[in-house]
């Protein structure tokens, strides 16, 4: 089965979705996620602040961080290979890249997109 590693930029939680002002695009991140384990792919997600040790160990991460800072952050890594660098994906990339593009469009009653 398919592995998405999400490598985030330092957070107040794991999520990002905590404190006084919830970004908008890690709420619906989260929620897709949630998809993503509900069909059957495995996530794992590191946060920086909370978390180092899993970038250090990484020597993929490890190398995008020194050249681009926490600015190349989040990353996005699918069985390994890096997908996304710097910007959160929407649930019709991480469906592409996990081949799940017909059950997000038959979740939503599309029949050629997929728009979260």
């Amino acid at each position: 089965m398919t592995e998405i590693t999400v490598f985030d930029p330092p957070q107040c939680c794991a999520s990002g979705v905590c404190g006084p002002s919830v970004d908008p695009k890690l709420s619906k991140l989260a929620g897709d996620l949630a998809w993503l384990r509900h069909s059957g792919v495995t996530v794992t997600r590191y946060n920086l602040a909370q978390q180092p040790g899993a970038f250090v160990e990484n020597a993929t991460i490890q190398a995008i961080l020194e050249k681009g800072g926490e600015d190349a952050l989040p990353v996005f890594l699918v069985d390994g290979q890096v997908k996304s660098q710097g910007v959160y994906p929407d649930r019709e990339q991480l469906a592409q890249w996990t081949g799940l593009e017909a059950e997000c469009r038959k979740s939503i009653g599309l029949a050629s997109t997929c728009c979260g």
